[in-house]
């Protein structure tokens, strides 16, 4: 086994600096020294969740990039000193007819996720990137385009190929007309992408004191939500609807934003919601969600971004201010992505 450093869960707020173990070099695995991981709302959600007395370890972290330190035989995509990136998707079963389509993120069987999965081969747990190494097999990492700063490229990796996603399928371009619910780590990326694939983008929020927040991101306009004037007038106008807000919400005032033939994808919440089929039927409008990316389509979103100069807005912190940067996610006190810088760990 090979050993590397790493946060620990703890508890429900507290991470533990400690040795991890992870397994040796497959024919098909490389080894990444994770730079830099970005702090996601699941890693609240999954410590939240672990319980600390349970035998199977919990590391956070599913969007860091690295560098490639050691690759099997068989791996000739990349080689030792490449940039690279990972996401919150580490394997497939590969042969279902969602792996064939190029969506890994839906395999049948469920995908091995980054951490708090279960590796395909051994069985053993899968321990994340809040640590100074991580081997994954080559078909799940990807080449970090040049020109992208890979501290703020590490939540493309999550919080974008999510927003990606649906923009992509929903067929977001110029002309469109989009608005983004929720200004945050999810939300703030979609402004980016959907301004560059060339949509009006506007912004939903609770008030208007993050406006010029909003233009700064390229957004047209921002509409307050608690606004009912301004979103009555609003009413059938966006083409495409991305919801990011993470608490439990009424969807209602946001599917009557959707223009006729339009989609409300809700992304921040996935918990259950009651919809009002009327809200549905007058104007045909569509509900749906969607969830991380393939792997065609994550390396499509990456090279987007290289290409815009699309990346987070990050603020960097050293691991060792793990937990700070958890409780402050807690707040929301943050825009819009924390980042941690792994060097400590050395």
């Amino acid at each position: 086994m090979r050993t590397t450093t790493g946060w620990r869960a703890a508890g429900p707020t507290e991470l533990r600096r400690t040795s991890l173990e992870r397994r040796e070099l497959r024919p098909d695995d490389i080894a990444v020294r994770v730079d830099y991981c970005g702090v996601c709302h699941t890693d609240l959600h999954a410590l939240h969740a672990h319980d600390q007395h349970a035998r199977t370890p919990l590391v956070p972290g599913h969007e860091f990039t690295g560098v490639v330190t050691g690759a099997g035989p068989r791996v000739t995509a990349f080689s030792v000193g490449d940039h690279v990136a990972v996401g919150n998707i580490v394997d497939s079963c590969g042969v279902c007819a969602m792996c064939e389509a190029g969506q890994e993120n839906f395999c049948h069987s469920f995908p091995t996720l980054t951490y708090g999965g279960t590796d395909r081969q051994d069985g053993s747990a899968t321990l994340g990137g809040y640590s100074r190494e991580y081997v994954v097999r080559d078909a799940f990492a990807y080449r970090l385009p040049s020109g992208l700063d890979p501290a703020a490229a590490a939540p493309l990796m999550c919080a974008g190929v999510t927003v990606w996603e649906p923009l992509r399928h929903l067929g977001v371009g110029r002309g469109s007309r989009v608005a983004v619910a929720g200004l945050g780590g999810l939300g703030h990326l979609a402004v980016k992408m959907a301004v560059a694939l060339g949509a009006t983008t506007t912004v939903i929020s609770r008030t208007r004191d993050k406006l010029d927040d909003a233009r700064r991101l390229g957004a047209h306009d921002l509409i307050a939500s608690t606004d009912t004037q301004r979103m009555a007038t609003a009413r059938d106008t966006f083409d495409v609807v991305i919801d990011t807000i993470s608490a439990p919400h009424d969807l209602a005032p946001y599917l009557k934003l959707v223009a006729m033939d339009g989609t409300l994808s809700v992304l921040g919440y996935l918990g259950p919601v009651t919809v009002e089929v009327m809200d549905l039927l007058i104007g045909r409008k569509k509900l749906g969600s969607a969830g991380s990316g393939g792997r065609p389509a994550t390396a499509e979103m990456l090279q987007f971004c290289a290409d815009k100069g699309i990346v987070a807005d990050v603020e960097v912190l050293p691991s060792s201010q793990v937990e700070t940067a958890l409780d402050r996610l807690r707040r929301n006190d943050v825009r819009y992505r924390f980042v941690l810088d792994m060097s400590d760990l050395d």
